[in-house]
Formats: structure tokens, C-alpha cells, sequence
């Protein structure tokens, strides 16, 4: 069985991040994602046995593009999107002491009486 950084790869420059997936008995897939059109960010905190994974936003399609850590250019790829403060730096901090649970950056607030 081949491990995860073999078949899924993330990579990005200035202005975009380039994923090109390539999963054992399915389908190979390639997506390019502009920097500026990301508007959320959400990880989601593994355990031993399983990947932290980035959930990645954008104003261009409702679904979010999911990016394990473990993937090949994972772990880089959340640096950078700490660099950019596309992700808040204390909230990150928090998410690595826990297990099994999502962070989203930036918080949605819910709509109040007054606001409506």
C-alpha cells in the first residue's frame, strides 16, 4: 500500500497553489488555487494514526479543497499559510496541543436580531 506523500503532492508560489493528485486505483486529478481567492481556513487536528488535515476555502466554488498534511508539500504549505496570515498564528498554537478536533480562521459570527 503506498503512503500518501507518494500519490498526493502540494506545491505553490506567489500566487498560487498547485495540488496534483494521483491515488492508487483512481482517478488523477490536478487543481490550481489563487492565493487571493482563499476567504477560510480550517484544520482539522489527527491523532497518531491519522494526518492533520487543511481544509482550504475559496470565493470561487462553495466545497472546500482538502489537503492532508502528510501529503507531499503538506506540512510546507501550512507554514506558508501561516506566513501569509491566512490562518491566526495563537489559534494554530492551540490546535497543535489537541486531537481530533477543527479550527476555522476566520471565525463566522452568527447574524444578531439588530443585524437582521
Amino acid at each position: 500500500m503506498s503512503s500518501l506523500c507518494e500519490w498526493y503532492a502540494v506545491g505553490f508560489d506567489d500566487s498560487a497553489i498547485a495540488l496534483q493528485v494521483n491515488p492508487p486505483n483512481g482517478i488523477a486529478w490536478q487543481e490550481t488555487i489563487q492565493w487571493e481567492r482563499i476567504i477560510r481556513v480550517c484544520f482539522q487536528t489527527g491523532d497518531w494514526s491519522e494526518s492533520d488535515v487543511i481544509y482550504i476555502f475559496t470565493d470561487e466554488r462553495p466545497e472546500s479543497y482538502v489537503i492532508p498534511t502528510e501529503a507531499q508539500g503538506g506540512q510546507a504549505l501550512w507554514y506558508k499559510i501561516l506566513e501569509r496570515k491566512l490562518f491566526d498564528a495563537e489559534l494554530a498554537i492551540e490546535a497543535a496541543t489537541t486531537t481530533n478536533e477543527l479550527f476555522c480562521y476566520p471565525l463566522f459570527t452568527l447574524p444578531t436580531l439588530e443585524n437582521r
